[in-house]
């Protein structure tokens, strides 16, 4: 019976880092779903920004009302989380925002498996973070899985075969930023004393920093009244709907990356979090789509890749 008792915190005390990207990876799976709609009706820049903003804001009165002040960090590790920040959320969000309306998603999700492989490879490289046989089957059968997954023709799927190369730049911008950011987020969480709370603030500051200055860059450029592209923006409904998807795919979504990034190797981080695409079956599903065999065996997989990154 005590065995029994403990067995959540047996989870929560060895697992931390692989449930919070399990947790990051749902979140993004939801938010994912919604941002393909909201994309339709505004550009990738100015809604990579809007999330960015609002998850401040959230982030902001989460440390206010903790009262978590910043620790002393290491002038390096703060650099590293600024950089950070700006290529996994200024660049490589705002390219899968603009790979997404390309290709559509079944294409991207494709291409953005390779993270995973590419953030254990320069892991391996750089910060000398060697992986067991069986981490390294499992995150070939997890990648094996999704990508079995996220391959299938999916009925609907908004891409253009006009801008296809252009997409798969797109996605491929989007992979290696977000592999490069993992690697710095991972070499300053582990090299400083500071949480992941002040660790997400700092990389979407610096994120949002850089998407100001892209936005007002583009704004220039535009002929007439650059305003005219944000009408949908003034019903509340939208308002209402970007909040609360910036609320759980960006604030809470990052936050938990941080966390995993912190707590659990690079590698088996980056492929947990790159399990979004499983947990879209049941939101599919629950849309009323029709889910197949394929698309079941591939989850099965999948959650056997998962297993062995356990490490029992």
């Amino acid at each position: 019976m005590t065995y029994i008792a403990n067995f959540p915190n047996f989870w929560v005390t060895n697992f931390k880092g692989e449930l919070a990207a399990l947790s990051a990876a749902f979140l993004w799976a939801i938010a994912s779903v919604v941002w393909s709609k909201v994309g339709q009706r505004i550009g990738p820049l100015e809604l990579n920004f809007l999330k960015g903003a609002i998850a401040i804001v959230f982030l902001g009165v989460t440390i206010f009302l903790s009262e978590q002040s910043l620790p002393a960090i290491d002038p390096l590790a703060f650099w590293l989380l600024l950089l950070s920040g700006a290529i996994g959320i200024a660049i490589a969000d705002t390219a899968l925002f603009a790979a997404l309306n390309s290709l559509g998603a079944r294409r991207t999700l494709l291409l953005k498996i390779l993270t995973s492989p590419l953030v254990a490879l320069i892991a391996l490289v750089f910060l000398q973070e060697t992986l067991s046989v069986a981490a390294w089957c499992g995150i070939f059968l997890t990648l094996l899985g999704v990508a079995w997954v996220v391959s299938e023709r999916v009925p609907g799927t908004n891409g253009k075969e006009a801008y296809f190369w252009q997409g798969i730049l797109w996605a491929l911008v989007s992979t290696c930023g977000d592999a490069i950011a993992a690697i710095l987020s991972r070499v300053a969480l582990t090299q400083t004393t500071i949480n992941p709370l002040w660790s997400t603030l700092i990389r979407l500051t610096a994120g949002l920093i850089l998407l100001l200055i892209w936005i007002l860059i583009k704004n220039q450029k535009i002929r007439g009244n650059p305003i005219q592209q944000y009408k949908p923006l003034l019903t509340m409904k939208l308002w209402i709907i970007i909040a609360f998807t910036s609320f759980i795919g960006t604030y809470l979504g990052i936050w938990l990356q941080q966390i995993s990034l912190k707590f659990a190797p690079a590698g088996i981080a980056q492929t947990l979090n790159a399990t979004s695409p499983l947990f879209v079956l049941p939101i599919a599903i629950w849309l009323g789509e029709k889910v197949s065999f394929r698309a079941i065996a591939g989850v099965l997989l999948a959650l056997v890749g998962i297993t062995l990154l356990f490490r029992f």
